[in-house]
């Protein structure tokens, strides 16, 4: 059995905790209209509410806000486009609802404006590597996950290569989580995502599957977003609108692995499996 070190606290995420010493579920808001899952479904303030809404109820931990697609191909947005979409809704969701809140974003702007309005984690795809994206999240002071990923999302996917996929993915994650702490970020507010899907083939993405643990071993909890993706069609050649089955038993064998934090589409039947994954993992 593989665990990742339990947390004998919360991250304090702008004053709403969240507990991580089991596998919990982040629930996806995009409110893009070009995602590769949902784009545009929740694109209006009303409809992105309701979502996140029903996320709460079943049973999400966290609610990931992103303005900003990073699928294959996807094109930048400029700062202000990016700051309408995310801030409205995050203004609502802060006064609405009691979970901690988490700004899917890679510009220190954004990143400011969302902590203001009530975001309380950074999710950075780009692992705070924008200019001014690490200073601001230092002293913004609430914790962040840092992304592997080989290029941009525009091109990202045309020829992933790697010597050793694991060492590098891990050698960059380590790097950039002691650049983190060097400009004061505590240890303590580091999450670590490998970054399926982002510039990795399908062999690639096994295999950092297959020995997550190895991650989960240097003692950063893990978060990871494998919910509904290409690696999905690839093996089993199933549409996106197929992909919720395949899906959480991808989130069930990250927990085992390790993995702290599942970044999901589907919350109510992630939330359930990962429950089960939890039993087995607490019994004797």
């Amino acid at each position: 059995m593989n665990q990742a070190p339990a947390s004998p606290m919360p991250l304090d995420c702008n004053g709403r905790p969240l507990w991580l010493d089991r596998p919990q579920v982040m629930g996806v808001l995009n409110v893009t209209p070009d995602s590769f899952s949902d784009g545009g479904r929740f694109s209006g303030r009303d409809a992105a509410l309701a979502h996140a809404r029903a996320m709460a109820e079943a049973g999400a931990a966290v609610i990931d806000v992103g303005g900003e697609s990073t699928r294959p191909g996807a094109a930048p947005v400029s700062e202000q486009e990016e700051l309408d979409r995310v801030l409205p809704v995050i203004e609502a969701l802060a006064a609405e609802i009691e979970l901690p809140l988490s700004i899917d974003t890679s510009k220190p702007g954004v990143m400011r404006a969302a902590v203001a309005a009530g975001a309380g984690l950074i999710n950075d795809v780009r692992a705070l590597r924008e200019p001014g994206a690490l200073q601001a999240a230092a002293e913004l002071g609430v914790p962040l996950c840092l992304m592997h990923m080989q290029g941009e999302p525009r091109s990202m996917q045309q020829a992933p290569s790697y010597g050793d996929v694991l060492a590098e993915v891990q050698a960059f994650l380590l790097e950039r989580a002691a650049a983190c702490q060097a400009a004061g970020v505590p240890r303590e507010h580091i999450l670590l995502d490998p970054g399926f899907g982002f510039g990795k083939t399908v062999e690639h993405n096994l295999s950092l599957l297959k020995h997550l643990d190895r991650l989960a071993a240097a003692g950063y909890p893990l978060l990871v977003g494998l919910s509904r993706k290409s690696l999905i069609g690839a093996v089993l050649g199933l549409p996106v609108a197929d992909r919720l089955h395949p899906s959480v038993a991808l989130a069930v064998i990250a927990a085992w692995q390790g993995a702290r934090l599942i970044r999901v589409h589907d919350v109510a039947a992630t939330v359930q499996a990962l429950g089960m994954c939890a039993a087995v993992q607490a019994a004797d």
